[in-house]
């Protein structure tokens, strides 16, 4: 049974009642001072305790997508990595490769790509650094009606935070049925969505940052992703064709990718971003001692020491409930003061670092994108 089964959840809680009521139940057995009686206290609360975390941290990550698998979640995840192989270009038929269809849930019943879209899940591999990674790509019920079959569709990498999962954007955060409803009431136009991880090298967090010896993350989002995605699918190929969007570690990658490749990105949103690279065990050593790539990561110093990028940003924060708020009314100071670059905010009174909150931020969030893209 999978880490994100509803099954091994069941199981848990089921556990944790039964020991529950075993050790109300045992308590007055072993009320006595001997070792024997002593030592299975000591095991039934320990047993309890244990059984009640286990089924809290099962419902956290059911919950918000922390971890896909058993062995995402003991660091011992091996199926994806950097690619050196070069050959994997040709064994998948391409640098986007499709492998699984699903339709998207909507209300009504309906299933047909025409009338709901579709969300496809890929692996894509990078044509000039060589990154392998998965995505899933919503393609909206247009792509498929035959008066549009000439028609090519603005496109937006959507990013979770880290660790997050892929798939989370789908199923938790509703990318691709908020996208659907949007454009069905016209406050959208068609869109599709490239929803992956901001980490191509799990489980080391890469911060989006082209690491010295290491994987050229930015260098994959800024030009392997877009180029996989418009030979396999008909987006628009001007600049301003191009969004880019994430919550947490995903919203800093958003604008940092925005404002170093506005050429790409026309329009960058970070729901709860924050605005400097970290350095933690989960990042290891992003440098190598490179200070100009240090400098490049912290967007405080990019915004004073490199030219205004021409490129729309959105932020978003919570008056009460974000530690990103003070630091996102200062970023947002600090682009004002610049002409070529375009700021928007969403603030919200209160809110905390979590799915609930990017939800009430993502329609607004996707309609201002929306509005920002050409799909020529």
């Amino acid at each position: 049974m999978g880490l994100t089964s509803r099954k091994v959840l069941v199981l848990a809680v089921v556990c944790a009642v039964l020991l529950f009521i075993g050790t109300v139940w045992l308590w007055p057995r072993l009320a006595r001072r001997n070792w024997r009686a002593v030592s299975g206290r000591v095991g039934l609360l320990l047993a309890t305790q244990l059984a009640l975390f286990v089924s809290v941290g099962l419902g956290a990550n059911q919950a918000f997508g922390f971890y896909a698998s058993w062995a995402d979640l003991f660091g011992k995840e091996t199926d994806q990595g950097v690619v050196v192989d070069h050959t994997a270009l040709q064994g998948a038929g391409g640098p986007l490769h499709v492998v699984e269809t699903r339709r998207v849930d909507a209300p009504g019943g309906a299933f047909l790509p025409q009338s709901v879209g579709q969300v496809q899940r890929v692996e894509i591999v990078g044509r000039t650094t060589h990154i392998a990674t998965p995505a899933y790509v919503y393609l909206p019920p247009e792509y498929f009606q035959p008066r549009y079959r000439t028609r090519t569709f603005p496109a937006t990498v959507v990013l979770t935070g880290y660790p997050g999962t892929a798939k989370a954007l789908v199923d938790k955060l509703n990318y691709p049925r908020t996208a659907l409803e949007l454009a069905k009431k016209g406050r959208m136009r068609p869109m599709i969505l490239v929803m992956m991880r901001p980490t191509v090298a799990p489980p080391r967090d890469t911060e989006c940052v082209d690491v010295p010896g290491g994987p050229q993350t930015e260098s994959f989002f800024a030009k392997d992703l877009p180029d996989a995605v418009l030979a396999h699918y008909r987006v628009g190929k001007k600049p301003g064709s191009w969004g880019i969007i994430g919550d947490s570690t995903g919203g800093y990658c958003a604008l940092k990718l925005a404002m170093h490749h506005p050429g790409v990105y026309a329009a960058g949103a970070g729901l709860s971003p924050y605005y400097k690279a970290p350095s933690d065990p989960t990042t290891g050593d992003l440098f190598q001692g490179n200070g100009t790539l240090r400098n490049e990561a912290d967007l405080w110093w990019y915004l004073k020491h490199r030219p205004a990028p021409d490129t729309s940003l959105l932020v978003t924060s919570s008056k009460i409930g974000e530690h990103n708020y003070k630091d996102t009314l200062k970023f947002i100071d600090r682009v004002r003061a610049n002409n070529s670059t375009r700021i928007a905010s969403i603030i919200l009174d209160s809110g905390g670092h979590n799915f609930n909150t990017w939800r009430r931020e993502i329609p607004a969030a996707l309609q201002w994108i929306g509005g920002r893209l050409t799909d020529r």
